[in-house]
């Protein structure tokens, strides 16, 4: 069965296309109209091509949010003597501590490291290194001061600049430094310089994929549809946009409740069936559901046109449809992860809307409903940013895979970025391979026109908890999903903040359980029964109850050690039939719903 989602075109015409308006606007004798669209088109030109050196960073943003910081601190005198006074006070207490600590080595740092993990090593306890991180972090100290907000300025300048004053100080960082490390030091000592010849040969090999243009190699232990996404099933149905995989049973029995996976398209999905051990999807098999997965496909220039509600008509509606005909009768339990969870709430808000009962329940797994309070990621979107990313995209036809992944590493550059650096090019060390880093290197694209219009309208005007996100022209209301709903945030993610994934609670009413789990936006997610050091907070919300802050919910809520997949597991089956059948033939070919392909499909090979 075969679904035309939209007429795309294809390469060459993209090419031609592009060329003609780029050369010529949009009007070939050049009338008034078309030369100001030529214009317009030349700075769009000048922009992408300067955002290929930024990596689709706009300097206009960034300068406005230093001018703005800058204008107000030169306005504020008071500031001005608070910071001369923090800068004397912490050269003194430095100088202090260098005469005592150069006679006593347990004399106690003057500054902590709060949240510092690179200081701890026995070997920055001794002189002089000590005073070069207690240097450091006194530094680190004085512009965390320095840059908070001064009044009158924009709160989002002020974290902008904040976050830039961050990622400039780790240059300096003696951690970064190899000939101010003594962990460095020490160890090319104790090799002989080997680590620097190996890791100049990483080095090596690394910027020749960058010249090739490949992503980071992927861990070669690791095939797609071996070891990692390797769980049996077949590809049921595929249009332009997705394929629909359904898993072959592990039971006698299933739930008479399927379940659909909506996984975000700015990964792939496999993220839910890595190896064998920690697969969450065979988890699922293995305790009686059945299983389908959206797969999507990694688009290229010619899928520019493809806009943000092509993802819920021809993705989540169009799985749905063909789950309905293999499993006729029975309502379905959505799953929706990262973006994909927004896009399951948006279609289930829909649905809900229109009087469409297929959904039996909603889970969302670290996604987000509001994006007033997104995170670190909002330091990236205001309207200079989104022109400039919208520009670089418009060339392109899509947002690049190193674009993305360049964004993400930054908000954790001490870890994703330096760190890696200096374990991999100066101490000689690859990372350790595992199947969520071969994942991690698995990288997607993502289409011009949705990525815009997904920045635009909920990033930029939070318009679906505003009351004003239409779908086919009529606004959806979140208030409107009455079946009962799982919500998983994580404790330390800084893509979907937990407390901003909690304001679910704002814009529903329905049942809803909130469990709050250790871990990351991934790692939080992947959390297997049998993972060593697992624990999670979980509470309950009947229809009808008031509000409750975030705060409020965490103290009243239950800690229990190990994994949230099994109370998950448990609560999907209490929200299904009690009864049991058997389990479901792969596709259904009396509706037309052949099977195309063993598991895990084409679209997932797809670089």
């Amino acid at each position: 069965m075969q679904e035309k989602v939209l007429p795309i075109r294809t390469a060459e015409d993209d090419a031609k296309a592009a060329s003609l308006a780029r050369l010529l606007g949009s009007s070939a004798d050049m009338r008034t109209h078309g030369a100001r669209i030529s214009f317009a088109n030349v700075d769009r030109i000048s922009r992408a091509t300067l955002g290929r050196f930024t990596q689709g960073v706009s300097p206009n943003a960034t300068m406005t949010a230093w001018l703005d910081w800058a204008s107000h601190l030169t306005r504020s005198p008071g500031r001005q003597l608070e910071l001369a006074i923090e800068a004397s006070t912490a050269i003194a207490r430095l100088g202090v501590y260098a005469q005592r600590s150069a006679f006593d080595s347990t004399t106690a740092p003057p500054f902590e490291e709060s949240g510092e993990k690179r200081f701890t090593a026995a070997e920055w306890q001794a002189f002089p290194f000590n005073l070069l991180s207690q240097s450091f972090l006194a530094l680190r100290d004085y512009w965390q001061t320095a840059t908070e907000p001064v009044r009158g300025m924009s709160e989002g300048h002020a974290e902008q600049v904040a976050f830039m004053v961050r990622e400039c100080l780790e240059f300096v960082s003696p951690a970064n430094i190899p000939f101010l490390n003594p962990v460095v030091l020490q160890e090319t000592q104790r090799q002989g310089g080997l680590n620097l010849l190996r890791g100049w040969q990483n080095a090596y090999e690394d910027a020749l994929r960058k010249i090739a243009g490949e992503g980071d190699a992927m861990p070669s232990q690791y095939k797609v549809g071996k070891n990692i996404a390797a769980t049996p099933g077949h590809v049921v149905f595929r249009n332009e946009l997705m394929e629909l995989i359904q898993y072959a049973p592990a039971t006698e029995t299933v739930h008479k409740e399927p379940l659909l996976v909506v996984p975000a398209w700015i990964m792939k999905y496999y993220i839910l069936d890595l190896s064998a051990q920690n697969s969450l999807v065979r988890h699922l098999v293995s305790q009686g559901f059945t299983v389908f997965m959206i797969s999507w496909r990694n688009p290229d220039a010619s899928c520019r046109d493809v806009t943000f509600d092509d993802y819920r008509a021809h993705g989540v509606n169009s799985a749905l449809n063909v789950i309905s005909s293999i499993v006729p009768d029975a309502k379905v339990h959505v799953t929706g992860y990262c973006l994909g969870g927004t896009m399951a709430a948006i279609a289930a808000a829909t649905l809900a809307r229109d009087n469409d009962d297929r959904i039996a329940s909603l889970t969302l797994l670290a996604a987000q409903t509001d994006f007033s309070e997104a995170g670190e990621l909002m330091l990236f979107v205001d309207e200079s940013q989104i022109a400039f990313l919208e520009d670089v995209m418009w060339d392109q036809g899509y947002l690049d895979t190193d674009q993305m992944a360049d964004a993400f590493r930054a908000l954790r550059s001490e870890d994703l970025i330096w760190g890696r650096l200096m374990q991999e090019y100066v101490l000689g060390q690859r990372l350790p391979q595992s199947d969520m880093m071969a994942w991690n290197s698995d990288r997607t694209r993502l289409p011009y026109r949705m990525h815009s219009q997904y920045l635009r309208g909920l990033f930029l005007e939070n318009r679906l908890t505003a009351g004003r996100y239409a779908v086919e022209g009529r606004v959806i209301a979140l208030k409107d999903i009455e079946v009962p709903m799982f919500v998983v945030a994580t404790e330390t993610d800084h893509i979907a903040p937990w407390r901003s994934v909690y304001k679910i609670h704002l814009f529903t009413d329905n049942e809803l359980t909130f469990v709050l789990t250790n871990g990351g936006h991934n790692a939080g997610i992947v959390s297997e029964p049998k993972h060593k050091n697992r624990h999670f907070r979980t509470a309950m919300r009947s229809h009808g109850d008031r509000y409750q802050s975030a705060e409020g919910w965490l103290n009243r809520a239950r800690f229990e050690e190990g994994s949230w997949w099994v109370t998950w597991s448990a609560w999907l089956a209490a929200k299904s039939s009690p009864e049991t059948c058997a389990p479901p033939a792969a596709g259904a070919p009396a509706r037309g719903l052949h099977v195309i392909e063993a598991a895990p499909g084409s679209y997932v090979l797809q670089q």
